[in-house]
């Protein structure tokens, strides 16, 4: 079977500055999300890919013909209903309210900075997979090295964990991109597509544009803008190659059939 390659963009409201102290109005949230999505747009308008955009309903709310747009060619998937806060009930009003949206059906989610809650809360909402798992250790933030790092299920839910290195559990997510050596990076998940046959990796638009202004560290900021842009263009061409670019969905559903 030919190796799949899940490129994943988490599109939500930019708050990631309230984590530092950094006072950012809910407009300044919206504003910087679009910017980075439009600046997406050349990416997300290649024909020859697929990816899953995990959605706040708040930033579907704000822009819903864009992503309706979107959802013609890529997954439409839950990122719950607002960034910064979350309440049981967001489960499932996210998910009818994307479905509302796109007039199709939303059957994953994404928890925001990977939030754990009850695998029988997101059944009981609808959804078919979950992508919340990072199957690695980072102090403070992830201490999963007993899961998986493959697709598995847990209580009937599918779980696609992120993609980490297959030695070491090495994170190949948004922050080990912009901060590892390219070189670096591209080798250990050529290594890890090879290895696992698929790839999972997730960014946000945001990290696209000018962010270095709201007070955040530099190993979240560094590359921003254009550089960033043309080094994800550059891994999408030397992953082309190895790999398709498909959906969550269609991943699942292909391991599920």
């Amino acid at each position: 079977m030919i190796p799949k390659i899940l490129l994943s963009f988490d599109v939500e409201e930019f708050d990631m500055p309230l984590e530092y102290g950094f006072k950012i109005t809910p407009n300044q949230q919206m504003q910087v999300g679009k910017a980075g999505l439009d600046k997406l747009m050349p990416i997300l308008q290649d024909p020859t890919i697929q990816t899953t955009l995990f959605t706040t309903a708040n930033f579907a709310n704000h822009s819903p013909e864009l992503i309706q747009q979107l959802a013609h060619q890529h997954e439409i998937a839950s990122h719950t209903f607002y960034h910064s806060s979350y309440a049981t009930k967001d489960l499932e009003d996210s998910r009818e309210r994307l479905s509302e949206i796109i007039q199709k059906e939303v059957v994953g989610l994404r928890m925001p900075r990977m939030k754990q809650v009850p695998v029988a809360d997101k059944i009981q909402a609808g959804y078919a997979y979950d992508a919340s798992i990072n199957p690695t250790w980072i102090p403070g933030r992830y201490n999963n090295l007993h899961l998986p790092r493959n697709l598995y299920r847990e209580e009937g839910l599918f779980r696609v964990p992120a993609s980490v290195s297959t030695f070491c559990r090495i994170p190949l997510f948004w922050l080990s991109f912009k901060n590892f050596p390219y070189s670096l990076y591209l080798q250990l998940a050529l290594h890890t597509l090879k290895r696992e046959g698929f790839l999972s990796l997730y960014f946000h638009p945001w990290e696209f544009v000018d962010i270095q202004s709201f007070g955040l560290p530099r190993y979240t900021t560094k590359g921003c803008q254009s550089a960033l842009f043309e080094q994800l263009n550059q891994l999408i061409r030397d992953l082309k190659p190895h790999g398709d670019f498909i959906s969550y969905k269609d991943f699942v559903k292909i391991h599920s059939s």
